[in-house]
């Protein structure tokens, strides 16, 4: 019997752009405070991703849809960020841009498909009999090599585990003894020991032993009560994609032509409707066993006018399906063409018919005052220091330009501080840096 875990696929990003931002900075009623957790103005915008977020918690948003549209640099990918922050980690947000669904190598509605089953969560309860307590003994016992020839093999492993109401030995099998090895348990370790599968956890050093070193390094965890073996509920969070990938690659044996198979698969296979059907089946059987949830996440697609005609009318359907997440749109045009069709022109590039599904929220551009709070904010978060008339000056240069244009100002601006021998940003390197580098506007003159 093989036991393979699900890997989890979800998108690890380092984000720089937005690492400032940590929620929507709304009041108890649900009010926009003007500046807080990162966001700055838009308060109306602001307010109504509030609502969106309560919809979200209650479960009455699904498979539903918001816009957000406005000028380049109003925040529309910052709020969407802010919703997902707000929801909290547990629940799944996938970002993606437009244009990432014209891939070689697989078709327009699996690209779009996958990030939607990326955003769609699934945490599964399952109670499970444990081995857990302190290791007090750890025992490998040797015997003769079977196949001949040198060297000795562990044909058992004995262990003793102990917690407050008692004690037990164990006596393993040898595979248990490499997996004992892999999370380098010693004795005095607080581990569990699924008792089905031989998963082993090592969950920290018993505190019993929290003196015997001066630097910790080490998590020290109170000894398990109860008896050392015993029920235990395990929740584990999975997206629907993951399952997807986990059946969806052949399990290989050890025979060559499965080790062929697994050498000559090629990069990226498409997953079928088929496959993804069952696994449906399968999934709303735990909901109605009550052993899952579904966790509907947020799906934020950015340039959403970059999607042509074919993939709108799949929207249409993925959108309807009893399994949806929350759909975030977010565009800066205004009318333009639909991608795909040569007059159709249309608000947003979205076709009419999608867009009566959804809520629009619209960004403004900001502000001189507000401008300066964002910079003020960024500043903070790249740990520069910078003095008021230079930040009255920058928050000028955005407002000829634009918000992006601004920040990314900073960074050379604090280079030629430094060269000239100081550490904090004044005028002087604002206009240097402004007169070295030309905005999209000056340029175009």
């Amino acid at each position: 019997m093989k036991i393979e875990e699900v890997k989890s696929t979800v998108k690890a990003q380092r984000i720089s752009a937005h690492s400032h931002i940590k929620g929507l900075g709304l009041d108890e009623n649900g009010y926009a405070i003007s500046i807080a957790a990162g966001l700055v103005g838009q308060e109306s915008a602001r307010e109504a991703a509030g609502i969106v977020v309560d919809m979200i918690r209650s479960k009455k948003m699904a498979g539903r849809a918001v816009l957000l549209a406005g000028p380049p640099g109003t925040g529309k990918t910052a709020i969407a960020l802010a919703i997902a922050q707000d929801l909290g980690n547990k629940v799944p947000f996938c970002p993606m841009v437009g244009s990432e669904v014209y891939s070689s190598e697989i078709k327009k509605t699996e690209v779009l498909m996958e990030n939607f089953r990326r955003a769609i969560g699934l945490r599964i309860r399952e109670t499970k009999e444990v081995y857990e307590g302190e290791v007090c003994e750890l025992t490998p016992v040797e015997t003769e090599n079977p196949a001949g020839g040198y060297g000795k093999t562990v044909s058992h492993v004995i262990i003793g585990l102990r917690t407050a109401k008692g004690s037990k030995q164990l006596k393993l099998d040898p595979s248990i003894y490499e997996a004992l090895q892999k999370e380098k348990v010693e004795v005095g370790d607080v581990i569990y020991i699924e008792a089905n599968s031989g998963a082993v956890k090592r969950q920290g050093r018993s505190d019993a032993f929290a003196t015997e070193f001066d630097l910790e390094a080490e998590e020290y965890v109170p000894l398990p009560k109860g008896d050392v073996h015993k029920k235990k509920e395990v929740v584990q969070d999975v997206t629907l994609h993951d399952l997807d990938v986990a059946n969806a690659k052949p399990q290989g044996g050890q025979d060559v032509l499965s080790m062929m198979s697994q050498l000559l698969k090629p990069k990226k296979t498409e997953i079928t409707d088929k496959l993804r059907r069952e696994i449906n089946k399968v999934v709303d059987k735990y909901i109605d066993q009550g052993i899952a949830e579904l966790v509907p996440g947020v799906l934020f697609i950015d340039e959403v006018h970059m999607l042509d005609i074919e993939t709108f009318t799949y929207l249409h359907r993925a959108l309807e399906s009893a399994i949806a997440p929350i759909v975030i749109f977010a565009t800066n045009r205004g009318r333009c063409v639909i991608r795909g069709t040569d007059d159709i022109i249309s608000p947003h590039g979205v076709p009419l018919d999608l867009l009566d599904r959804l809520v629009i929220i619209r960004t403004l551009p900001y502000g001189r005052a507000d401008l300066e709070q964002i910079l003020k904010l960024r500043v903070t978060v790249e740990g520069l220091e910078i003095n008021p008339d230079a930040l009255t000056t920058l928050g000028e240069v955005g407002n000829r330009s634009t918000l992006r244009y601004a920040v990314q100002l900073l960074t050379p601006a604090s280079l030629i501080a430094k060269t000239n021998g100081r550490n904090i940003i004044t005028k002087v390197d604002i206009d240097e840096v402004a007169s070295l580098f030309l905005d999209a506007k000056s340029s175009a003159k």
